[in-house]
């Protein structure tokens, strides 16, 4: 399907992006899938190729674009040419924003220059062991001593974990608010801090993701990013981008994987002919087709949406859900068409579908879009009931 999303400059930018993730990425992926995440050095080359918080102003290194179509190109490329574990995009467009929009000058200039080069990964602590999607039961605690703050508790699940090298951190401020939370830079070499194991996952291989300690880690008033009892608002204002990157992720992943199904099926013969000569193949693909170029209208119509100001975070929700729950159709036909095959990790397919099924669950989890989504309609549990 022809997408009428990009003009000539995006298609200028995706062939420099291709070259580099088939020259410099698509060599390491088996070797960072055995040792459970990628190459830091991964980030500091996509940094020389300025594919690194390609929003941030010129004088911090940045390239001043504020045009989201060019960041959906590196997931796109990412994914088909490298792995949709490599979160080069949490880096650049879920974390470094809240750096860019809520940090304090004195915070811009010291970490934002080392964000755009890769040489500081970025990572966001707010899952813990007790609360995921729960930020009400949030146990990790700050508090004011002087102009400083205090952080301890505990996180866990976070990708970056062991690579990054600062942390945007979510603790309660505010004992007796449900949503008194505030936001804090951690990094790495503040004493106090210190990472657990490289958790081992069913997928994401290329992602590290650990645990993460604070034990009275002294925060400097720098290193507040706004309010630091109104962190939970700007939690909920950057959860549209966060999704909207994540359907992005989703749609090019399940695209991946339609067309390495195509071209197995095309080869592979049984019973003296192309596993795509049968009707039940042929079908399944028409259908999948058919919803993909439908979900990827949808989503690309999001991102233009996003660019003019205009996502809404039901709209967001909407891409996610829909994003998520196809891409785990789409993998588990997909596993099907190849048979046997499918099974093999020396197929890609096959890990892909593990890589897809954390999907439904990170970002907010199916069920969480859906409530947000009813939400929107009208369907508020809270008021039909009162």
């Amino acid at each position: 399907m022809q997408r009428l999303i990009f003009d000539e400059d995006h298609d200028m930018f995706r062939d420099g992006v291709r070259r580099f993730m088939q020259a410099e990425i698509q060599p390491h992926i088996e070797a960072w899938r055995e040792a459970g995440g990628c190459d830091p050095e991964a980030f500091l080359k996509a940094g020389e190729q300025g594919l690194l918080c390609m929003w941030a102003d010129e004088k911090y290194g940045g390239l001043g674009i504020e045009d989201f179509r060019f960041e959906q190109v590196v997931i796109e490329e990412t994914i088909r040419h490298g792995d949709i574990g490599l979160f080069l995009s949490l880096h650049s467009r879920l974390v470094a924003p809240y750096l860019g929009h809520l940090g304090s000058e004195a915070l811009q200039e010291r970490l934002l220059p080392k964000c755009i080069s890769g040489e500081t990964i970025l990572g966001i602590a707010m899952t813990e062991p007790g609360a995921g999607s729960d930020l009400a039961g949030m146990k990790s605690r700050a508090v004011r001593d002087g102009d400083d703050w205090l952080l301890s508790g505990s996180k866990t699940y976070i990708s970056n974990g062991i690579n990054g090298g600062a942390f945007v951190v979510a603790a309660r401020t505010v004992a007796d608010k449900p949503h008194g939370i505030g936001l804090f830079v951690v990094e790495s070499d503040m004493p106090g801090f210190s990472r657990g194991r490289n958790l081992k996952k069913m997928g994401l291989k290329t992602q590290d993701t650990a645990e993460l300690f604070f034990e009275n880690v002294r925060i400097p008033a720098d290193n507040v990013l706004g309010d630091p009892e109104r962190g939970f608002y700007s939690l909920m204002h950057f959860l549209a981008e966060e999704r909207l990157i994540s359907a992005c992720q989703e749609v090019a992943h399940a695209q991946v994987a339609f067309d390495l199904t195509m071209d197995y099926i095309l080869e592979r013969k049984a019973f003296g002919k192309p596993i795509g000569a049968f009707q039940n193949s042929r079908f399944m693909m028409a259908d999948m087709r058919t919803s993909l170029d439908v979900l990827q209208t949808f989503i690309d119509q999001c991102v233009l949406l996003h660019n003019r100001g205009e996502l809404t975070a039901e709209l967001a929700a909407e891409a996610k859900l829909y994003a998520s729950e196809l891409e785990s159709r789409v993998m588990d036909n997909c596993v099907q068409l190849h048979g046997g095959a499918g099974y093999m990790d020396e197929y890609r397919i096959s890990h892909m579908f593990t890589d897809a099924r954390v999907s439904r669950i990170y970002a907010g989890s199916s069920e969480i879009m859906k409530e947000i989504i009813a939400r929107s309609i009208g369907l508020d549990e809270r008021k039909l009931s009162s």
